[in-house]
């Protein structure tokens, strides 16, 4: 503790000094306790406190709304890669889409609900896809599931399909979905002389033509028209993937057909179309 000074003092010089009553030399004088009454309390401390969280979760409420909590959601767009091979066959997309199967016509053709829940439990089925990537010729078919073994079939019926049109398969991409990272799947491609590339976790862009491809089928094949049930639905996609191929007009080739890449003659057109 500090020493406390009474009474009055002269300087050495002999001149009077100011009274020092109630000094100290020590944290605990009279300017500390000034400087105490300056600083603010513990509960305003508190309070001060409070009030930055309330204004923090403030602040989050409304960034969240406007859709820019994540720092990802700040950062600025990446530039869009657009990319084609210069040759049929030089890489092929394989994407899988599920569909509900039915007995009857659904309510997204009539908008009626009613009676819906006896259609259900009836399961699924899963349109496997493929698409050139130089000429958008496509390939399809539907599977009763998404397994190894059906990813595996398809690719082959794909790999055959092409080679009937002339065109010989180097490469594949698929996303990481089970079925595609299986071991079967990757001994068959090595066995059929394919380099097997996948997408980037979380990024449906980097297989855009499939995904593009499948967006077009559900438009124009799934829900074209009021099937009466899955069945007559999937009798219908080998035609419509024909007339997709062979006889509608694509935006990205200025308005050509995908069959029109393949620079094939007259005759040859006519030996292979059926």
């Amino acid at each position: 503790m500090g020493r406390t000074v009474q009474g009055t003092r002269t300087r050495r010089d002999g001149g009077p000094l100011v009274p020092a009553q109630n000094q100290s030399t020590s944290d605990g004088s009279v300017l500390g306790r000034a400087h105490r009454r300056t600083s603010p309390s513990a509960p305003d401390r508190q309070a001060h406190r409070h009030g930055n969280r309330r204004v923090a979760r403030h602040l989050s409420r409304v960034l969240r709304r406007a859709g820019l909590s994540r720092m990802k959601d700040v950062d600025p767009a990446e530039p869009i890669v657009r990319y084609e091979y210069a040759e049929p066959g030089g890489l092929i997309h394989l994407d899988i889409k599920r569909l509900g199967r039915f007995h009857r016509v659904g309510h997204r053709i009539t908008g009626d609900r009613t009676g819906q829940s006896n259609s259900r439990g009836v399961g699924w089925e899963y349109v496997h896809i493929c698409i050139d990537d130089a000429s958008r010729i496509a390939f399809t078919d539907i599977f009763p599931d998404e397994t190894a073994v059906s990813a595996i079939a398809f690719l082959k019926a794909a790999v055959t399909y092409y080679q009937s049109l002339g065109i010989t398969v180097t490469r594949v991409m698929t996303d990481n979905g089970a079925c595609y990272k299986a071991k079967d799947f990757a001994t068959t491609c090595k066995a059929l002389g394919l380099k097997h590339i996948r997408t980037k976790p979380y990024t449906p862009k980097t297989n855009g033509k499939a995904e593009r491809f499948i967006q077009t089928a559900l438009r124009e094949w799934a829900y074209a028209c009021a099937y009466p049930s899955s069945e007559h639905r999937k009798a219908h996609l080998p035609s419509w993937t024909h007339m997709y191929n062979w006889h509608r007009p694509h935006g990205s080739l200025k308005s050509k057909t995908p069959i029109s890449r393949l620079g094939l003659n007259r005759d040859n057109l006519l030996s292979i179309h059926s």
